[in-house]
């Protein structure tokens, strides 16, 4: 295949004002099908062990993308070879032990919880961008996440704040604090390295050894069968969710940086619960959209640059 016509061998160019615009929304596309990925996780928790479906749907993804990507990443072997720990280090924290870890925490953990902790992914990345990327917060970020997150606690506790101080805690707590501390490292350290490669290279690398880190545990067991049950599950998180997504994340981290493109992951609980609402029929109550009209707030306001001072 002619690298000069392959999409997916090709770096990228510099992109045209349109196209950027674009690609500023590539994180809410990552969200969207994450969304889609949510309710396969709620499904798949009684239809497949958590270390099968993480196993197979990133070797799915990766038997997919060879014959597209894997002559360039041939080509690229140097490259590939001088950057591969970093690439290694990239992979374990985005592929094995984000997702890996979230279907592990869905079992012991309960969706107060875990909403929740995944709404602390933008203050989390703020941070670390700030101390290892030297990205600047402004006030506006920062109030912005404030804003969201509180948003997000509303929506996560059905409105009842208190919820939190209840809530029990789990192993699984622990477990989903640590995969969102992986991932908001991730797209710090993404944003950081800058590793010559284009975006679709550096995917399938790091798939490939999200793979090698999650190969002991699901030797490990118990594995779980394909079935015809779990196949379109797998077949999802394995596809878009495990190709499509990771893609527009990694754009919208290069393009934006980590903290604002983390911003996008508190839509992901209001995208949840309308999805429920259309899909599974669950009802929707006043603080749903108390809850997401304050996330959508915050998320916009920190999205909004700052004019440069003239």
């Amino acid at each position: 295949m002619n690298t000069a016509t392959n999409p997916f061998a090709t770096a990228a160019k510099a992109p045209s004002n349109a196209t950027a615009s674009g690609l500023a929304l590539a994180p809410l596309w990552a969200v969207l099908i994450w969304t889609g990925n949510t309710l396969v996780t709620k499904m798949a928790a009684v239809a497949i062990d958590p270390a099968s479906i993480a196993f197979y749907r990133w070797l799915l993804a990766f038997l997919v993308l060879t014959p597209f990507v894997g002559r360039a990443a041939w080509r690229q072997r140097a490259a590939i070879r001088q950057h591969w720990p970093k690439l290694a280090v990239l992979g374990g924290l985005g592929m094995a032990m984000y997702q890996g870890l979230a279907y592990e925490a869905a079992r012991t953990t309960s969706a107060v919880n875990m909403g929740v902790i995944v709404a602390l992914m933008p203050l989390i990345s703020a941070l670390l961008a700030s101390l290892l990327a030297s990205e600047a917060l402004s006030k506006r970020q920062i109030v912005g996440a404030v804003v969201s997150l509180f948003g997000l606690i509303v929506l996560t506790t059905h409105g009842q704040l208190l919820a939190l101080a209840r809530a029990d805690v789990h192993v699984g707590d622990g477990l989903m604090l640590i995969a969102v501390a992986s991932n908001a490292l991730y797209g710090v350290l993404l944003r950081r390295w800058a590793l010559p490669l284009s975006t679709w290279q550096q995917l399938y690398v790091q798939i490939g050894f999200g793979i090698v880190v999650l190969l002991p545990f699901w030797l490990a067991g118990p594995m779980s069968a394909i079935t015809i049950t779990n196949a379109p599950l797998i077949l999802y998180a394995g596809s878009a969710a495990s190709i499509g997504a990771p893609f527009f994340w990694m754009t919208g981290v290069k393009q934006l940086g980590a903290a604002r493109a983390s911003l996008f992951m508190n839509l992901l609980p209001v995208l949840v619960a309308i999805a429920a609402w259309a899909l599974l029929d669950e009802q929707l109550h006043l603080f749903h959209a108390v809850g997401a009209a304050t996330t959508l707030l915050g998320v916009a306001a920190a999205m909004q640059r700052v004019p440069a001072r003239q």
